[in-house]
């Protein structure tokens, strides 16, 4: 099964909905009050049969230069965990499942970094993508580059859900 026949199933987000602007705590902190870089908080139900582990992506398709930007990466999400809080993207990663680990992301630091895109670029769409995997885990160890997720998750993806936020800076 590609990665694009990957069936969807259901995520949620507490700290903002699907389609609707970014609230400030999931901007990055240099773009003003009540910015801080905290990853959303995420539940998601429905996940195909043989479920073994899931990662969890924030991808900026809309990001200047080469081909997007990659906000965050959790791997190795064992397959009994089905939500995470707000802020489990912290550099220290405290409020993620034992197993579970980040990528550093493509400003070049480990966790979650919040929505900061160019003043006058426009509206930036914020793709957080819940994978659903067939592999217990990813084969990719921390040092690993965002970019190598597509091709390392495809093959053992089950499914996926994504919901997106979005945010522009004026």
């Amino acid at each position: 099964m590609t990665h694009h026949e990957a069936p969807s199933f259901r995520v949620s987000s507490e700290s903002f909905l699907d389609g609707q602007t970014l609230p400030p705590a999931q901007r990055g902190a240099s773009t003003g009050a009540g910015a801080k870089d905290e990853s959303p908080q995420l539940s998601w139900s429905g996940a195909p049969a043989g479920t073994q582990s899931y990662a969890v992506t924030v991808f900026d398709p809309d990001a200047p230069g080469r081909g997007g930007f990659w906000h965050w990466a959790v791997l190795d999400l064992p397959a009994g965990v089905t939500n995470l809080p707000a802020g489990a993207g912290s550099r220290q990663g405290g409020h993620l499942p034992p197993g579970a680990f980040q990528l550093k992301n493509d400003g070049g630091a480990t966790g979650y970094l919040g929505a900061a895109p160019p003043r006058g670029h426009g509206p930036h769409r914020y793709v957080v993508t819940v994978h659903a995997l067939d592999v217990t885990h990813s084969g990719l160890d921390p040092a690993a580059h965002p970019a190598k997720l597509e091709s390392k998750l495809a093959p053992h993806a089950l499914g996926r859900a994504s919901l997106t936020g979005i945010y522009e800076r004026h």
